[in-house]
């Protein structure tokens, strides 16, 4: 019976499925971002993230722990070094996936995964989302700007008429 089996094969087997998502970990860590499959990002999401977790606590118990699922020790220091440090205040959802489309040869949906904090577009969109406002608040603002700049010119052409005069 195939009772809570529910987790995506990808058509590999374990050895092979465990290889490769050991390798797009290390490149996911070292690069920041990555492009692959949907089916792939999402099977390494659930990979990647509980070592993300563990690196927070850099123990030597807790580097052997992601040393044993990576087997690269390049990826493994900067995870520690690097990347703990920039989430140690997040609660969790570590890594992004972004849908790009469809692949040209299969028609695969092929997608960006990425870590969270590294995106610096991201993380100027909401910087420029925060500090706009809604677009019903945006036009009044921009009605009462306009409507003192147009009063001030009206109110300094009489004293300037009674200058003259």
């Amino acid at each position: 019976m195939r009772h809570n089996k529910k987790f995506n094969h990808l058509g590999r087997t374990a050895s092979h499925r465990n290889a490769m998502l050991a390798n797009m970990a290390c490149s996911l860590i070292k690069h920041k971002r990555i492009t692959t499959t949907v089916a792939k990002a999402k099977a390494l999401k659930k990979f990647v993230e509980p070592l993300i977790t563990k690196s927070k606590n850099d123990t030597t118990n807790s580097r052997r722990v992601v040393f044993s699922n990576l087997q690269d020790k390049y990826a493994v220091t900067e995870l520690f070094k690097e990347i703990s440090v920039k989430i140690a205040d997040r609660p969790g959802g570590y890594t992004r996936i972004i849908k790009t489309g469809n692949r040209l040869g299969d028609n695969a949906e092929m997608c960006f995964i990425e870590l969270v904090d590294y995106n610096e577009n991201m993380a100027k969109d909401k910087v420029a989302k925060k500090a706009t406002r809604t677009r019903r608040s945006s036009k009044k603002a921009a009605a009462t700007e306009a409507a003192p700049a147009t009063e001030a010119p009206a109110a300094e052409a009489p004293a300037e008429e009674a200058k003259a005069e």
